[in-house]
């Protein structure tokens, strides 16, 4: 059994369920799933090549478009909003 996959796998419904939670619910498993993922498509492109990685990277990208863009604002000494749902 290669490991990566079983992790990925795992990976896959938590952050499906994470996802059906309130916003202010999703933040702690949201951030965990988010340090994890690219950790999880490092080590399946060590394990599968580059193109599984990339298409990792992808849905990556794709999932977490939201907090990247608001980290990235962060990161770049800017103050983004956040949605009224989270200040609450």
């Amino acid at each position: 059994m290669i490991w990566s996959a079983f992790v990925a796998c795992l990976w896959v419904p938590a952050a499906t369920i994470t996802a059906f939670l309130p916003m202010r619910l999703q933040m702690v498993p949201g951030i965990g799933l988010l340090i994890a993922a690219p950790a999880l498509i490092v080590w399946l492109g060590a394990d599968f090549g580059w193109l599984i990685a990339a298409v990792g990277v992808f849905a990556f990208v794709s999932m977490f478009r939201n907090p990247l863009r608001y980290f990235w604002a962060r990161a770049r000494g800017q103050n983004p909003q956040l949605p009224p749902e989270m200040t609450r």
